[in-house]
Formats: structure tokens, C-alpha cells, sequence
């Protein structure tokens, strides 16, 4: 069990700050180099993803706002290295949560508050919990406000609108039912849209905690769950 702040903190904060702003700007890379891997982030073009990309002139459609309250199972890959992300959002709760399983591996738990609390945790033994306060809390619905309309492309076996944003994302969405087919992002990882729940809550006991996470105790951060809290969303997330 480890518990404790790391200045991945920092890098979390900044790049959710970036995903939640409405202006379109870019990225350096320079800060590209300190930008959370992901996810969560989370993240090479997939190959089921086509290369050619066709432009609609007008209207300039704009991506759908994200639900308040929905569940989606993510099959993420980066480079043969697959996992599954089971993702509970729920805006007006303020809270966002991400089961994230390796192949053959662990869970790791990525619990994120609007007040900016967060807990990524594995409750198998031996148990862990790293914690952070973020300045900035969960992705908005409309977090993709500003983005960069790019044409349609078909990806997965549906055909897509396609936007960019800051550099970091390249969100595909179903024409014909709007819904969240594909996330790309800029490291490579890959999102594959596998289910979409709107309006599907998680019940309340299971976005507790465990009580090992609110221990006043210091320790060595495990590198392993680290670097699952920095990929288990965009705030990624992402």
C-alpha cells in the first residue's frame, strides 16, 4: 500500500485543463513530452481505421455532447498491448470512474471527483492506493466544444465524423447515431467504442473508496499503479 502525491499531479491538471477549454490551440512538444500518456487517456493509427478521409463541405456538423450519466466498455490498444476499461460518467454526481484490466493482468480502479479528489487503487492484495487533489474536476459534456471538424472516415465498420482537438484526440463519431465510435490519440493508444449506455448509473456504494486510501501514511509510489493513473482517462480520460 502506497499513498502519497507525485508530480504527475501537475501533468494530470494541465492536460484536463486543456481538454476542458472550448479554444482550439496547440500543443508544443515540449509539452507533448510531459503530457499524460493515455489515455484515461486515453494512445499509431489503428489499422481497421481508413486512410482516406473525405470532406463535407456545409453544414459543419459538430460533435455530440456527451450524456450526463452514461456507461461505455472501452477496448483500448497501444502497440499489441490490449486492456479493457469498463467507464462510468456521471456529470450531475460530479464524479467519473474507470475499471481498467489488463490482459492477464490486474484491475486497477481510477476514481475521479468534480472537486478534483482522485484515488486510482487495486483492491486485490497486495492492496494500493495513490491519491491526488487536481485543480480541475471531470471532463464537461460538452468538452469537445472548439474542435477541429476534419470530414467523415469509416472507422470500425461505421462511417464517422471526425474531430481533432489541441493535437491530442481525434474523436470519431457515428453518423448515422451520433454515438462515440473510436478515440484516437496522439501517442498511438486507440479506443474502440465497444458499448454505449446512455443514461446507465453505477449505485452509489461502489463509488466509495477504500478506507486504506484515507490513511494518513506515507510511502513508496508503486510505478505500476502510477502509470495506470495517468493513463485511465482523458483527464485523462485520455
Amino acid at each position: 500500500m502506497a499513498i502519497g502525491h507525485f508530480p504527475v499531479a501537475a501533468m494530470r491538471r494541465s492536460l484536463r485543463e486543456r481538454m476542458n477549454k472550448p479554444m482550439a490551440y496547440r500543443i508544443t512538444p515540449a509539452s507533448k513530452h510531459t503530457a499524460i500518456v493515455f489515455v484515461f487517456l486515453t494512445l499509431s493509427v489503428c489499422s481497421s481505421v481508413s486512410s482516406t478521409i473525405s470532406t463535407d463541405p456545409t453544414p459543419t456538423p459538430t460533435p455530440t455532447p456527451w450524456p450526463l450519466q452514461f456507461h461505455s466498455i472501452l477496448f483500448m490498444n497501444y502497440s499489441g498491448a490490449l486492456e479493457i476499461i469498463d467507464l462510468w460518467y456521471d456529470w450531475p454526481n460530479g464524479r467519473n470512474f474507470n475499471i481498467m484490466q489488463d490482459q492477464l493482468g490486474e484491475v486497477v480502479y481510477d476514481l475521479e471527483w468534480n472537486n478534483g479528489t482522485s484515488f486510482v487503487y487495486t483492491l486485490d492484495a497486495p492492496k494500493r492506493c495513490w491519491t491526488a487533489q487536481l485543480e480541475v474536476g471531470i471532463l464537461r459534456p460538452n468538452w469537445l466544444d472548439g474542435a477541429n471538424y476534419l470530414g467523415q472516415e469509416k472507422v470500425d465498420g461505421f462511417l464517422c465524423n471526425v474531430w481533432e482537438k489541441v493535437d491530442f484526440i481525434w474523436y470519431y463519431e457515428d453518423v448515422v447515431t451520433r454515438r462515440p465510435v473510436h478515440w484516437r490519440f496522439y501517442t498511438g493508444r486507440t479506443a474502440h467504442v465497444m458499448t454505449f449506455e446512455v443514461g446507465a448509473v453505477l449505485e452509489d456504494a461502489n463509488w466509495q473508496g477504500p478506507e486504506y486510501c484515507f490513511l494518513n501514511k506515507t510511502g513508496n509510489i508503486d510505478s505500476t499503479l502510477l502509470h495506470k493513473a495517468e493513463i485511465g482517462s482523458m483527464r485523462l480520460s485520455i
